[in-house]
């Protein structure tokens, strides 16, 4: 745990709940985002957006938000 001096600096990562464990991240996209990225949850290396799967699931073919973009569509 960080010394308390620092919690008020440094807001913990975001969390975001999706429906599917596979996840699409472009870190809000726009000039302040980054390159879009596929993963199987966790957290997103880039900008730290922590994906937390919600108690009604998707089937896994399907990508949802937050990038709610299908591969085909880039």
């Amino acid at each position: 745990m960080p010394p308390r001096h620092l919690e008020a600096v440094i807001p913990p990562p975001e969390e975001v709940v999706v429906s599917t464990k596979r996840v699409a991240c472009d870190g809000g996209g726009g000039a302040l985002g980054h390159p879009l990225v596929y993963m199987d949850m966790g957290e997103c290396g880039y900008c730290d957006r922590r994906f937390v799967l919600s108690d009604h699931p998707h089937p896994e073919s399907e990508y949802l938000d937050p990038a709610a973009r299908p591969p085909e569509a880039h």
